[in-house]
């Protein structure tokens, strides 16, 4: 993880195969690990730890809503995680599209990387639909729930170019709460495309591409699954609520 993230203090993300692996750095190899402590504790099967392509992907859907969330912090300290290969299209600098005169670009490139980080949802699906464990699977949907929440409240929206994007205290922990088994993530994840949905602009150039996307996880979200534990503490809820979200805080603060 050092020796990729130095690698990128030396060159920018260029194409959205850099954008990958950038990702692939911060977030990837940090969900592979994981994976592989499941495994090796036997709290998991042993798929869980060596399918690292799966792992991987879950890894980049988290990553990729930090980066698209934090574009103007990343800006206003001096730092471009934005693939080129996307923003170039909408604008000559990725620091242009902050200008009030070019917030319609700007918000189509910001639709196109969401449509991108989209295309993991249905690794993530999957990812969660093979834990056993109820402390693991809580623990992984959480962030999983908070992004697909994030990128819903990010699609189409200027607001990511003038200030900072959150979900509400009253929605984050909802989520967490509500995020403890498999019927329970599809149903967040309905949920959520369904209000990225409702936001597709006609005009947009990425319009097709991101309702096929929503199609796509609309489909998985509605079928049925291998079913996971309801069984579940209040004391290991509240424990498991404070850990996952820990962790989804240091993450996401701590990505350069």
């Amino acid at each position: 993880m050092g020796v990729g993230m130095a690698e990128f203090l030396e060159k920018k993300v260029e194409s959205l195969l850099d954008f990958d692996k950038y990702c692939q750095y911060v977030f990837g190899l940090w969900m592979s690990g994981l994976s592989q402590l499941f495994s090796v504790s036997g709290l998991e099967d042993a798929s869980t730890g060596e399918d690292i392509r799966l792992s991987k992907s879950v890894g980049l859907f988290l990553q990729k809503t930090n980066i698209i969330r934090d574009y103007l912090e990343d800006q206003l300290e001096g730092r471009e995680f934005w693939p080129r290969e996307v923003w170039s299209k909408y604008g000559k600098k990725l620091s242009d599209l902050a200008k009030p005169e070019n917030i319609v670009p700007a918000v189509q490139c910001l639709n196109e990387l969401v449509t991108n980080a989209l295309q993991h949802v249905p690794d993530v699906l999957l990812y969660l639909s093979r834990l056993r464990n109820q402390r693991v699977f809580h623990f992984n949907a959480i962030p999983q729930v908070m992004s697909i929440a994030t990128l819903a409240a990010c699609y189409n929206n200027q607001q990511v170019f003038k200030g900072v994007v959150k979900i509400r205290k009253g929605q984050a922990v909802k989520l967490m709460m509500d995020a403890t088994n498999m019927q329970a993530v599809r149903a967040i994840m309905y949920q959520y495309v369904n209000e990225i949905s409702q936001k597709i602009p006609l005009t947009d150039p990425s319009a097709g591409r991101t309702q096929n996307m929503v199609s796509t996880i609309r489909k998985l979200s509605l079928s049925s699954g291998p079913p996971v534990s309801h069984y579940s503490s209040s004391i290991y809820l509240l424990c498991a609520m404070v850990l996952a979200a820990l962790s989804w805080q240091y993450l996401s603060t701590n990505k350069r």
